[in-house]
């Protein structure tokens, strides 16, 4: 009885430790779903009680008959799936090009002082500019077709992926590169097995951050000629004050945005746990 009695109480403890645990890990939840419903009660209360006029801040009730609309019958002659196909075309056709230039610029920036000192003064020229600044300079060099739209968020995101690559070589444990170069491993070698694996986290933190430049550029590069796409439905709505498209397609594009983030941080989680904290 007494071997029982402790067990079981050996038991319990270790029992109310998990309950603990599995509680800490929903209470962000809990939370975030509280503030959500917070929000959106305070939201209801003041387009309905007339604090806030209707035309300015239509109810939940009116924004959610809205993305029904566009997904049936659409926007600008475009259904809301059609619109959100040509801006994420744009977004990752920007972030393939990103991603193709900046992590071998990044890698040259951390490896060598020659690149360093050509590649470091265009990155830091290019990552403080907003991108409505020199998007007229790209419309007049490449006109108003599809190449400036992507260029310009290209831009946008090409600086943060190139500074999160150079830091993340940098990163690389010096123990680590001494124990391969003692093993004879060539300079290919080195940045294959252990200059790149040490980057991986930081590339990833990048693609994170220029995603979301990337979404906040596309707005103004739908601006330019475009014919449907997110920020063109967001513009056209707004031009006409229908303001519940305006709110629907900001909470298409930060859907969207979310869910990538998501699938980034489990891409991460998953393939690169190396990267985790202990």
């Amino acid at each position: 009885m007494s071997v029982i009695a402790e067990s079981g109480a050996v038991q319990r403890p270790e029992g109310e430790r998990k309950r603990a645990r599995r509680l800490r890990k929903l209470l962000p939840l809990f939370a975030g779903l509280t503030v959500t419903a917070a929000i959106l009660v305070i939201w209801h209360v003041a387009s309905t009680s007339g604090w806030v006029s209707p035309v300015f801040l239509p109810p939940p009730a009116a924004i959610v008959a809205a993305l029904g609309r566009l997904i049936q019958v659409g926007y600008v002659d475009s259904t809301l799936l059609q619109h959100v196909g040509a801006s994420l075309g744009r977004v990752f056709s920007a972030l393939f090009f990103s991603v193709l230039i900046g992590v071998p610029a990044g890698l040259v920036i951390a490896t060598s002082p020659i690149g360093r000192g050509v590649l470091d003064p265009v990155v830091e020229f290019l990552r403080p500019l907003p991108p409505l600044a020199y998007l007229p300079l790209v419309i007049i060099w490449f006109g108003i077709g599809e190449t400036s739209k992507v260029l310009v968020i290209s831009l946008a995101m090409a600086p943060a992926i190139i500074i999160s690559t150079a830091a993340g070589v940098r990163s690389a444990s010096k123990n680590q590169v001494n124990a391969a170069r003692a093993f004879g491993a060539t300079p290919l070698q080195l940045l294959r097995h252990v200059l790149l694996p040490a980057a991986i986290p930081s590339i990833l933190t990048g693609i994170r951050i220029a995603l979301g430049a990337g979404w906040t550029t596309l707005v103004a590069a739908e601006l330019v000629a475009a014919g449907r796409g997110l920020g063109y439905m967001i513009q056209s709505a707004a031009q006409f004050l229908v303001t519940d498209v305006v709110i629907a397609g900001i909470l298409v594009i930060s859907a969207i945005a979310f869910a990538f983030e998501a699938l980034l941080r489990f891409v991460e989680r998953r393939y690169v746990p190396w990267s985790r904290n202990p």
